[in-house]
């Protein structure tokens, strides 16, 4: 592996346009390929196999009209007015008449006064009948009232108790990440523009949202960061500059090629960002540590720039390698799970990071090869002759000898600060982002609280029940649909039961069930529980089918379907990294401490992230004022992801500890000499990964920020207390043990020769190379 890298990087460095100009052929065919087809994400959270998720599928084939996105609104009138209020009555009814004849939303008017029209014939009304009729009046919470036009009720339309807000609940003819871009803010923009007159206030719910902004401000404040990182580091703009356009081609290449590819099959938003997250503080951090690599080989044993490239690549680029390697099967382990959405954002994340690996063992020498002598100017190589003592003097050298010398100390202090971070997470629950998780300032907030306040929790969340009879294509009678209807009047924490809709032939009907607790409140998931569980008892009674869906539903079965298969996913990349890590280290020892502390970081993340977002701590520092569950697809996610960029440090610190004792050093001075020629560079790749993921923060969407947030912390958790600490504490405990392996398993087991030992004998260095021995610590 060593000597066919170095003979990459000797090749691209002394050919770089060869190289140069067939990455702008790729890239070039990325951005016709975009301008040829525009961009289609989704926000949609499918999870095959639930039981809302089976509802969802047979709605759309037994009563479209129901599978399309939802849309709420809330208008709420001006101090000291009411609804019925004839100048607010007349603006609320001109809004209600723009969002009905706005393109892409079902107009409920036509569609009851074609039911109208029928007469006695139409099953939807003698169903509403009888069903208004079981039902009564709600049992406990708000009593909202219909909103009557001309002595009919408006379709859709409720006003709370105390005449200060409507509520307006509509369709979409398709879910609402298959809308063009755009419907959904003009829909709203329609509905205030009408209100204005009466000066009512309208807000959309959560489910009223575009797909989130990608890159924002907070993004590009965290790339700025990584660029002035990156200067400190190397020193020189041209070297700090080449992981940066490293990076940004990866993220161009990799999520630029999904995005081509989403006019084929659906690409969830969160995959983009996840893609753009891990490319981006990927590609930087694989370049950094080719180009520091080169540098030292140019500063330290002056060597040429074009024989450090190849020595950089055959050595940091193998390193490099098996990275990202790590990152890659940890994102493959999603794939095991068998859940579509999971699957997708694992295929893009993966391909953005094999972009990545491929740019720095490919394009990074090509350009090395252009700047030449300039990645390491005249004024760097004089402050490095007139550093008194030379390398081995260095804070590093110093820090790293303080860790071996109280290894006992700083192993208890590793072990210690994560396990205390990690008790929040004993009490981590899971759910989906709702109005409740955003700002008090933003339009989702308020309407969440106002509906809350004004028709009860509930409303915010009501949850779908599909009905249909236990005979295949037989109507469903007014007699069945009431009596189901008292039914689930009578389960506990059910505040009210309408219908909501029906299909032309009556064979299956819509009930909407408000709850009376909130949709992530336990209360709720006990509900949808005692329905399903009601279900059988109502079949063999009632002869009618019941199932339960509607995103409050769906939310609290993704929530079981993802916690059920954690353990699995755990285990599976447990397992295949494991195995890398003996492959590349040839140890027993190295694989399982770098596991152990990872499962400690992994443990303090979802600690922090429970304490942050879920008990509202220190919300203020992020920017944040609303507490919620951790979003159900971060433990899955963050594992995946934290586990590979992990074992991106460890490879880095630990590879180059072995460096130093494959060509000669005592355990203990090599856990010290290869700290110091590591430590900076994991330093400053930490550094960057923590300001990109915290750009993310501050993005809008809960769910984003969440992630954001999780990664940040993680990787400083990992990057500082378990990779800078706890493993050189632990080598140094271990000393040789720490590279010990039965005789038989290393004969089985290939040299893939990641340190460059093979290199260094087959392709002998053209000068005598500098001694830099550490000190021998005692």
């Amino acid at each position: 592996m060593s000597v066919l890298l170095y003979r990459l990087g000797k090749f691209a460095y002394g050919k770089p346009w060869y190289v140069i100009g067939g990455w702008l052929a790729v890239l070039a065919a990325v951005v016709l390929l975009l301008v040829a087809h525009p961009v289609k994400l989704s926000n949609e959270v499918r999870i095959d196999g639930t039981p809302s998720q089976k509802v969802i599928d047979g709605l759309a084939t037994s009563l479209p009209e129901a599978s399309g996105g939802q849309g709420m609104l809330l208008f709420s009138a001006p101090e000291g007015a009411r609804i019925n209020d004839e100048k607010v009555r007349s603006a609320l009814m001109a809004a209600v008449d723009a969002v009905y004849r706005h393109d892409h939303v079902i107009d409920a008017r036509k569609a009851l006064a074609r039911e109208a029209a029928k007469g006695e014939n139409s099953p939807l009304l003698r169903a509403q009948a009888a069903v208004g009729q079981a039902a009564g009046g709600p049992s406990s919470g708000k009593t909202p009232v219909p909103l009557r036009q001309g002595g009919q009720p408006v379709p859709g339309v409720v006003v709370s108790a105390d005449g200060s807000t409507a509520l307006l609940q509509f369709q979409f003819d398709e879910q609402t990440f298959e809308l063009p871009s755009g419907t959904i803010d003009s829909t709203i923009q329609a509905a205030k523009q009408q209100s204005a007159s009466g000066g009512l206030e309208v807000l959309p719910s959560a489910a009223m949202m575009e797909i989130p902004e990608i890159i924002g401000v907070g993004e590009v404040v965290g790339v700025a960061v990584a660029a002035v990182v990156l200067l400190i580091t190397l020193g020189s703009v041209v070297a700090a500059g080449l992981p940066l356009i490293i990076a940004l081609a990866g993220v161009t290449v990799g999520v630029g090629g999904a995005f081509t590819l989403s006019t084929v099959f659906e690409i969830h938003s969160l995959a983009a960002v996840l893609a753009l997250m891990l490319g981006l503080a990927v590609g930087i951090d694989y370049a950094l540590f080719i180009v520091n690599r080169e540098r030292r080989l140019i500063l330290d044993q002056g060597m040429d720039p074009h024989e450090a490239t190849g020595r950089a690549l055959g050595t940091a680029g193998s390193a490099v390698f098996f990275a990202g390697s790590t990152v890659i099967i940890a994102l493959a382990g999603l794939l095991v799970i068998g859940i579509t959405l999971l699957s997708t954002m694992a295929i893009v994340a993966a391909a953005t990071i094999a972009i990545a690996v491929l740019l720095a063992l490919t394009l990074l020498p090509a350009l090395l090869g252009l700047v030449k002598e300039r990645v390491c100017p005249a004024r760097t190589r004089r402050r490095e002759q007139e550093r008194p003592g030379g390398p081995e003097r260095t804070r590093a050298v110093r820090w790293g000898a303080l860790l071996v010398r109280h290894r006992y100390a700083a192993l208890a202090a590793s072990i210690l600060i994560p396990a205390i971070l990690a008790v929040p997470a004993a009490g981590m629950k899971l759910g989906l982002p709702s109005g409740a998780s955003y700002n008090p300032d933003t339009g989702q907030r308020r309407s969440y609280d106002l509906v809350s306040d004004a028709y009860g929790p509930g409303y915010n969340g009501p949850l779908l029940i599909a009905v249909g009879s236990t005979t295949n294509g037989q109507p469903l009678t007014p007699a069945t649909l009431a009596a189901v209807t008292s039914d689930l009047r009578g389960v506990k924490g059910a505040t009210s039961v309408s219908l909501a809709g029906m299909n032309q032939t009556g064979t299956t009907a819509i009930l909407s069930l408000i709850p009376g607790s909130g949709p992530n409140d336990d209360a709720t998931k006990d509900l949808v529980t005692a329905v399903r569980a009601d279900s059988a008892h109502i079949r063999e009674t009632r002869g009618a089918v019941i199932g339960v869906a509607g995103f409050t539903a769906l939310a609290i079965d993704v929530s079981d379907r993802l916690t059920d298969v954690l353990p699995v996913y755990v285990a599976t990349v447990l397992g295949l990294s494991l195995l890398v890590l003996l492959l590349v280290f040839r140890s027993l020892l190295v694989p399982v401490t770098a596991t152990l502390g990872f499962l400690l970081s992994i443990a303090a993340t979802f600690g922090l992230t429970t304490a942050v977002f879920q008990w509202g701590w220190l919300q203020s520092v992020i920017g944040l004022d609303a507490t919620a569950p951790v979003v159900s697809l971060l433990p899955i996610i963050i594992t995946g992801v934290l586990y590979g960029l992990a074992m991106d440090y460890q490879m880095f610190l630990v590879t180059s500890i072995r460096e130093a004792h494959v060509h000669g050093a005592t355990a203990i001075n090599a856990t010290v000499t290869g700290f110091a020629r590591a430590s900076s560079v994991v330093l400053a790749a930490a550094t960057i990964m923590v300001s990109v993921f915290a750009g993310f923060v501050f993005n809008a969407q809960p769910m984003i920020k969440q992630a954001g947030f999780a990664l940040a912390v993680g990787i400083l958790i990992d990057a500082f207390v378990i990779r800078m600490t706890f493993i050189p504490a632990t080598m140094a405990l271990a000393q040789e043990k720490a590279w010990w392996i039965p005789a038989r398993l290393n004969r089985l087991l290939p040299d893939l020769d990641v340190e460059g030992d093979k290199l260094a004998q087959r392709i002998p260095l053209p000068h005598p190379t500098a001694a830099h021995q550490a000190e021998t610590i005692s």
